[in-house]
């Protein structure tokens, strides 16, 4: 056994180095207007249980996944989770320690539910708790903002509810509003994914100052209803001109539901993130079978998939 070995196995029998379970919330960014600062955390999760190994096999990881994407989620390689882990790591000259994981997912991938969000805060956390970094919340959120590109879904995931965050020289400061909702959330979910990259590559350089200010009015609107549950100002405040209108070629889904809004007890629609998934913000007594029915009757796609959720909890960490 090397003397690197000798280090690793001695941390790992330590107290300090026992096992660690992250619950991960699925999120929904944007919500109209609130481009890359606004989000909000569903009660759907994406949990972790870690524990760091020797073997003789050499294997840097090994994953046992259950849950949507079962498959997708067991990939050893271009793993997002082992890969966060492993830079941030190296970033911070800690050793690398081997790693199995235990993966439950409920975020649909690719759709814009801020899988790669909850996947690379779990990485970051992975690597404050196996690297003995010592980093707080905060630091964990600024890195993995850092790594994402924006502060709106890893936010929401790391401190739940309803964010509305900026980001000011890599430090990401954050608000939190919509704790005591009743609100329901249902997602829209079509068969094709659409990938983050290609979705912000339809996006224009430059905006009008029609179309900014637009959206800073209702930014400012969207803020003020999640913050004093006023439904009825989501019909106006989830207006947006500056990235649905370039993505509904891509997102047709949208189009569809937009009419939905403010009949019914649908009070708002968006894209979720990027799309092509589509968010519902519904009054907490709305007859969800009847909602159903009628997204189902707009869409076109009987075979759309609907996912029930609600306004949820942030990330939660817990030694094993």
């Amino acid at each position: 056994m090397s003397a690197s070995e000798v280090r690793d196995l001695d941390r790992i029998s330590s107290g300090i180095q026992g096992g660690i379970r992250l619950r991960l919330p699925a999120t929904s960014a944007n919500l109209g207007p609130g481009f890359d600062s606004v989000g909000v955390a569903l009660s759907l999760s994406l949990t972790i249980e870690a524990k760091a190994h020797l073997k003789a096999d050499g294997l840097e990881l090994t994953i046992a996944a259950t849950g949507r994407d079962a498959e997708r989620c067991s990939r050893t390689t271009n793993n997002l989770i082992f890969e966060t882990y492993r830079d941030v790591m190296q970033g911070a000259g800690r050793d690398l320690l081997p790693l199995d994981l235990s993966i439950h997912n409920e975020i649909p991938l690719g759709v814009g539910c801020g899988s790669s969000a909850a996947a690379r805060l779990g990485g970051v956390m992975l690597a404050n708790h196996f690297g003995e970094l010592g980093w707080s919340l905060q630091a964990c959120i600024d890195e993995a903002t850092r790594r994402e590109g924006h502060p709106d879904n890893v936010s929401a995931c790391a401190l739940g509810h309803v964010t509305v965050s900026a980001v000011t020289d890599g430090v990401v400061t954050s608000a939190i509003c919509g704790e005591r909702l009743g609100w329901k959330l249902m997602l829209a979910l079509p068969a094709v994914s659409l990938a983050t990259e290609k979705a912000r590559a339809m996006l224009p350089a430059v905006y009008s100052r029609a179309d900014a200010v637009s959206n800073v009015q209702r930014t400012g609107l969207l803020v003020a209803a999640f913050a004093l549950g006023r439904g009825e100002l989501l019909q106006v405040a989830m207006l947006d001109r500056m990235h649905q209108p370039y993505r509904m070629e891509a997102c047709p889904l949208l189009a569809r539901l937009l009419p939905l809004t403010g009949e019914g007890g649908v009070l708002g629609v968006a894209l979720s993130g990027a799309g092509p998934g589509v968010l519902l913000v519904i009054e907490g007594d709305a007859v969800i079978a009847e909602i159903v029915a009628r997204i189902r009757q707009a869409a076109g796609e009987p075979e759309l998939e609907i996912v029930n959720s609600c306004i949820g909890s942030g990330a939660i960490q817990e030694l094993i």
